[in-house]
């Protein structure tokens, strides 16, 4: 699977997979799902809710036409790149050099795949994203964009399971950190130690260390592998409450 580097707002890199066609595909018939059924229940507003038909020809362009075109640039552009579908299958539009895209990458993906996708049946931009290998279809070439996997990454290899119930919190300050937090810590420590990047950990155990003010002799992978543990356990008091 092919992967890219992003530059977080916490200034550390983190490798993101980039979505599959499959993942993709899912998501396109979720929003297809979404719109099917927005478009009926419209349908039956403008038939019956109407006498006159250019009074229904109107509602039909305000409430159909023009929210099923625009639906997905106006998604991307309010909801951080992620269409209903896209959200569902924990997949996202970001720029291949990590930064955010901007109005105008969202609109010029979607002008293209009123191309590749609709008048092609998607043809087009399956062809593009297979031979790219960055997952590219025209739209993202032409904005420098892709779609990539917000899943984590081999979670298991860390086998930072459940803790056992005696387990004594060393950093109680990890409470100051959020779930997001963790996760991200959690995916970048693994994606360290398969690379054996341990300028990457020492980066991470640096910020943590900043946001929780933990002053500690640890080194890096045994300090975050304890910051995991110690999250985990308080979270685990916090369910027995």
């Amino acid at each position: 699977m092919s992967t890219i580097r992003i530059q977080t707002a916490q200034n550390v890199v983190v490798e993101y997979e980039i979505a599959s066609v499959g993942e993709r595909l899912v998501a396109h018939i979720i929003d297809s799902l979404v719109l099917g059924i927005y478009t009926v229940v419209c349908g039956f507003v403008v038939q019956y809710g109407l006498n006159s038909s250019t009074s229904q020809g109107i509602l039909a362009i305000a409430l159909i036409v023009i929210p099923a075109l625009l639906y997905h640039p106006l998604c991307e552009i309010f909801f951080g790149g992620q269409s209903l579908g896209k959200h569902m299958r924990h997949i996202k539009v970001t720029r291949v050099d990590g930064t955010r895209p901007s109005v105008g990458d969202y609109l010029l993906r979607w002008l293209l795949a009123l191309f590749e996708i609709q008048m092609t049946s998607g043809v087009v931009a399956l062809l593009c994203i297979i031979i790219t290998g960055r997952g590219q279809r025209l739209g993202d070439l032409a904005a420098g964009t892709t779609v990539v996997s917000l899943r984590p990454a081999a979670p298991d290899e860390l086998n930072l399971g459940n803790v056992p119930p005696n387990y004594q919190v060393v950093f109680p300050q990890v409470a100051q950190l959020t779930d997001h937090d963790i996760a991200l810590v959690r995916r970048l420590l693994a994606q360290a130690l398969r690379r054996d990047n341990f300028v990457l950990l020492n980066e991470v155990a640096n910020k943590v260390k900043t946001l929780t003010g933990i002053h500690t002799d640890l080194q890096d992978e045994p300090f975050l592998r304890t910051i995991l543990r110690d999250y985990t356990a308080l979270a685990q008091q916090e369910m027995t409450l």
